[in-house]
């Protein structure tokens, strides 16, 4: 059948002949065709391309001079990133049709490979390159020496100081941070500096992870299909390195369990080296950031035992416990400095922040507001939509993932995702059920965005599965009417030239909608409001090591901005006497909280 995104040019085509038989035929191939022929070839040049993108994308942007305290010099600034994406992004669209309508299939399927590398990388360096303009003139990151980015520094400093892991915090972000300030700032003179080099570079990167990650499953289209819109959605330049765990951990899940399905088919020393690279890879991402592990683990464990092949025989059984054996063991070594925080902190951890997500309807996963929801507050934040509460964008949404759990709930990514999302949703409400009681919060809002990612996931699996079932359904009906068999109803060439379309419409909706995830960021021009521009403001309004504020300040002179914080440290929560929540994004703590203390 002919697929969206056709294999690889060595399939049979609706003709019987290969391609590259019919190549031959036509002159044979080239030498660059020879060299891309090589399997690690075209993997290396999409991981090369992907991140080059992005980094170069965000390096790009840093020459842009305006003055971002001001709204024109905002709108200047992102215009100019959209003119920058324009001249790259229009001639790889112009390559890719011109290989769609003339080149052979082979060179477009190459094409096609490092075009959607390609976009996936400037989705997010978009986003990364709009920070650069939010924060140009300014030394350092967003946030400033405040909120969580100081926390993040705290963390940082008292690595630096020896002081070991922070608490139940994963250290690999401010590891790396402490690392980073050491090598090109001086060390804890300089970790806020550092922390810009790290959200801008983290930033860019986003996409081209999510991207290479589901490239593991799925071909280009599809997969660039996921990546874009998710990376620029769930993207927080704040802290990067937080969702950028979660878009790896479900294709990576996926990837394991497809492993444990065809289990029977690998050798014992195959499946242990498998184990032992999902192991190394999970190992690293508990430690770099932790959190979406909880979400994910009921609908996750309880999958991998409904995979596990109970009934194929012990072949089976024996190298499926050597696979999971051997991921599980790796994991724990790798994560066991954590994992030892955990158990011995993490019954004192609770979190009792409350702020917009935690006040409005829990049933309500389709957006996110921070805790800088600017005039948006409970009563008017989400919007109403039309069907019941509904948008028409949730019902679309809702239908594709009801198509693809009708047909494909046999398809490892839709159950990966659907499991993933079960479990995640009884979390949600069991620790919103007990908030009231518990006077805790427990992180339950974050549940949102793994919950929404599992949604457009198996959304876009929907449309991949009616495309596939549906030509499939037409082409039998056809070959039952007529007495020709092998209809052909979508050559390898249209479908190129129709995959060349999407592509097109989504590398479009990626530079709008990087647009708009940078927009919000921009420095806050709106006095007493704190809105998401906020943290940007607060790093132009910190002083410089000279004691001057940062260029564009509307400070001026010593002592007129915020003084650096040498002594900051990891911050201490000492928890009351009695529960109590600490309600944020209101000023009616009656009505909203109840009485306190």
């Amino acid at each position: 059948m002919t697929d969206l995104v056709s294999g690889p040019p060595t399939e049979r085509s609706e003709g019987g002949a290969t391609q590259a038989e019919s190549e031959r035929v036509s002159g044979g191939t080239s030498r660059i065709e020879r060299l891309t022929s090589r399997r690690w070839v075209l993997p290396l040049a999409e991981a090369v391309l992907s991140v080059t993108a992005g980094i170069g994308f965000m390096l790009l942007s840093m020459h842009i001079s305006v003055n971002p305290l001001n709204r024109i010099g905002q709108v200047s600034g992102l215009a100019k990133v959209q003119q920058y994406v324009a001249v790259i992004g229009l001639p790889i669209l112009a390559v890719l049709l011109l290989a769609a309508y003339r080149g052979t299939l082979r060179t477009y399927y190459t094409v096609q490979r490092l075009a959607c590398a390609s976009f996936a990388g400037l989705a997010t360096g978009v986003v990364a390159g709009g920070i650069a303009v939010a924060l140009h003139g300014t030394p350092w990151g967003l946030g400033g020496q405040e909120g969580d980015p100081g926390n993040l520094m705290g963390m940082a400093n008292d690595m630096m100081r020896g002081k070991g892991l922070p608490g139940v915090y994963p250290p690999g972000f401010p590891a790396l941070l402490a690392a980073w300030a050491e090598l090109f700032h001086n060390g804890i003179a300089g970790v806020g500096h550092a922390l810009k080099d790290l959200q801008l570079l983290l930033s860019a990167v986003v996409g081209p992870m999510a991207y290479l990650s589901w490239r593991m499953l799925l071909r280009p289209f599809w997969a660039l299909a996921i990546a874009v819109p998710t990376s620029i959605l769930f993207l927080d330049p704040i802290r990067p390195y937080s969702h950028g765990a979660m878009l790896v951990l479900l294709p990576l899940l996926a990837a394991c369990f497809r492993e444990l399905r065809r289990v029977q088919e690998l050798s014992t020393r195959s499946a242990l080296l498998r184990g032992i690279a999902f192991g190394v890879a999970f190992g690293t991402m508990f430690l770099w950031y932790s959190g979406w592990y909880l979400w994910a683990a009921p609908g996750a464990f309880l999958l991998a035992g409904l995979l596990f092949p109970w009934r194929r025989g012990r072949v089976a059984v024996k190298r499926a416990l050597v696979l999971l054996g051997a991921m599980l063991a790796t994991a724990a070594v790798i994560g066991a400095p954590l994992l030892y925080q955990l158990v011995r902190l993490g019954a004192s951890t609770d979190d009792r922040y409350a702020y917009i997500n935690t006040y409005i309807d829990p049933a309500y996963v389709m957006g996110w507001s921070s805790d800088r929801p600017g005039l948006d507050n409970y009563h008017n934040w989400p919007v109403s939509g039309e069907l019941a509460g509904q948008t028409g964008f949730t019902v679309v949404l809702l239908l594709a993932v009801g198509i693809a759990v009708g047909l494909g709930l046999r398809n490892t990514i839709v159950r990966t995702a659907g499991f993933v999302l079960a479990g995640a949703w009884l979390l949600r409400f069991w620790f919103a059920s007990h908030m009231a009681h518990n006077l805790a919060v427990q992180l339950y809002p974050r549940t949102t965005w793994i919950i929404l990612y599992c949604l457009i996931i198996m959304a876009v699996m929907g449309v991949k599965l009616s495309y596939e079932r549906g030509l499939g359904a037409l082409r039998g009906l056809l070959e039952s009417l007529s007495t020709t068999k092998g209809v052909t109803l979508l050559s390898p060439r249209t479908a190129a030239q129709l995959a060349t379309g999407l592509i097109c419409a989504i590398a479009l909706f990626g530079t709008m909608g990087a647009s708009w995830s940078a927009n919000r960021y921009m420095p806050s021009t709106n006095p007493g409001v704190e809105d998401m521009g906020l943290d940007a403001l607060r790093a132009h309004l910190q002083q410089l090591e000279n004691g001057e504020c940062p260029k564009y300040s509307p400070y001026k002179g010593k002592q007129s901005c915020n003084p650096v914080n040498m002594d900051l440290s990891e911050y201490v929560f000492v928890p009351p006497s009695r529960p109590t929540l600490w309600c944020a994004n209101t000023d009616q703590q009656m009505a909203v909280c109840g009485r306190q203390g």
